[in-house]
């Protein structure tokens, strides 16, 4: 198989497993958001950033690190495996204990008890890890696609029947750790990789010589990522971080999952056609038109939507989340942007640079999250915008220079896609607000809408990201029937 047909491949097991394990979810988080309170929502908000973090001490950037290893052995494989055992054992602890003084910060008794039970989710991780590295690496993402639907249906249902029987916020615990069980039970089960009993100090070194920066690198960017939690679950309310989980839940059904699938993707089809400046520019391009075009079609039409998709699918009590997702779906866009300019650097073999624009990029991001403390989250926002901007022209900045692929270039090869947004869009927030319907005939009428004129806007414009991806289509289709 080509390697432009293992990456169509890729992208497309890889969507399929994102956009219905966590389409399975988001579903299942409209029905819990019709059982549960905002303020329920909040509380595992607050938990987010614990977490996010100790997850990324565990896997410390050796995932990339064996992807981006063109001859990684069994010894490599094995050896990050027992390191990440042992650090998800060590970070459970380590937030065992400080559990309490985590419920004293917030001022919320119950998240003592949240927190020790939800980071055994820690544990169950670190056993899955390499599991997924090893599938990711061959650029496997059909058996991972049906191992993430198994467990997202799973752990709905769990989560939902808990909710209905008065569980309240421990459903959602529930649904967390029972999907991370499954993930990881169904990799060992299907997957035939195994480790070895060696631990090599020479293959820890090595790929931590790599990784470590990259583990920084996450790290900061894991705690910016969640630090809105902390200041709007510290200086609001549980019910207020509540609203702002639920907007960026939405965000992310198009935003997160687009940048994952792309990042799981591109970063191994790219390490493999590292060497080769021309092939690697002429791909780069194509992924950056195609990905940009979907991506800002999405976030757009989902801001123009916000209004009656929320009263629809998650009701009335969920109406103060509408601003903070229009507000968010711009950050939205530039996920994938942000993720394949990186993805370049690691490829690249400059963790070392990855690291030190991850560093000027987050020390830039402070002043957002005082704005946020004074000012409210719709300013907060707002900073936001700025900062995503300021990122991307970081980010590159440097990455182009790598393969001649400046950030003006790459702006005028995203620029159809977004003309076509921004009037799609436009249009479809003023269709809502002129039929005087019901919430519900109105999503339907507005999405109908978005989606008919995005496609005639494509055909009249032709731009090479939607011819690209109409060829892809066509012959995928073709080629199965």
């Amino acid at each position: 198989m080509s390697l432009k047909q293992k990456t169509v491949n890729g992208v497309l097991w890889s969507a399929v497993d994102n956009f219905a394990g966590q389409g399975i979810t988001f579903i299942v988080g409209l029905i819990l958001a019709r059982l549960l309170t905002p303020s329920e929502y909040g509380l595992i908000g607050m938990l987010a950033i614990f977490i996010a973090v100790s997850e990324s001490f565990i896997n410390s950037g050796f995932s990339n690190a064996l992807i981006r290893k063109k001859d990684a052995t069994q010894v490599d494989f094995s050896t990050v495996f027992y390191f990440n055992l042992v650090a998800g054992v060590l970070f459970y602890f380590i937030l065992f204990f400080s559990a309490p003084y985590v419920a004293l910060f917030f001022k919320e008794p119950q998240l003592d008890s949240l927190l020790k039970v939800l980071a055994l989710g820690l544990i169950i991780s670190s056993l899955t890890i390499i599991q997924r590295t090893t599938l990711t690496k061959r650029i496997d993402f059909k058996l991972q696609t049906r191992i993430s639907v198994i467990a997202a249906i799973g752990s709905g249902i769990i989560g939902v029947t808990m909710a209905y029987k008065g569980f309240g916020v421990w459903s959602l615990v529930a649904q967390t750790l029972s999907r991370q069980a499954i993930n990881s039970l169904f990799l060992w089960l299907w997957n035939k990789w195994r480790p070895i009993w060696v631990f090599s100090i020479a293959s820890f070194k090595e790929l931590f010589a790599f990784g470590s920066r990259l583990l920084v690198s996450g790290l900061i960017d894991t705690v910016y990522r969640n630090i809105y939690y902390i200041v709007i679950g510290k200086f609001f309310s549980a019910q207020e971080l509540g609203y702002y989980t639920r907007a960026q839940a939405f965000k992310d059904l198009p935003a997160q999952n687009l940048n994952e699938i792309m990042s799981r993707v591109t970063y191994p089809v790219l390490a493999q056609i590292q060497d080769d400046k021309i092939l690697l520019k002429a791909g780069y391009k194509r992924m950056i038109k195609s990905i940009m075009y979907v991506s800002m079609i999405l976030l757009a039409g989902m801001a123009a939507i916000a209004e009656p998709m929320i009263i629809t699918l998650i009701g009335e009590q969920w109406r103060p989340s509408i601003i903070y997702l229009q507000l968010l779906t711009f950050v939205g866009m530039m996920y994938p942007l942000h993720s394949l300019n990186l993805n370049m650097l690691q490829v690249q073999g400059r963790s070392d640079l990855f690291l030190r624009l991850e560093i000027i990029k987050k020390l830039i991001a402070i002043p957002v999250i005082i704005i946020g403390v004074f000012f409210g989250i719709k300013a907060m926002i707002m900073g936001m915008w700025v900062n995503t901007l300021i990122a991307y022209y970081l980010n590159s900045y440097w990455s182009g220079k790598f393969i001649n692929y400046p950030m003006l270039e790459q702006v005028r090869d995203i620029l159809p896609g977004l003309g076509i947004a921004l009037l799609m869009g436009t249009v479809v927030m003023l269709v809502g607000k002129l039929i005087p319907f019901s919430y519900f005939y109105k999503l339907i009428i507005q999405f109908l809408v978005g989606a008919i004129l995005t496609f005639i806007l494509s055909e009249i414009f032709k731009p090479e990201a939607y011819l690209e991806l109409k060829k892809i289509a066509l012959d995928t289709f073709r080629r199965n029937k």
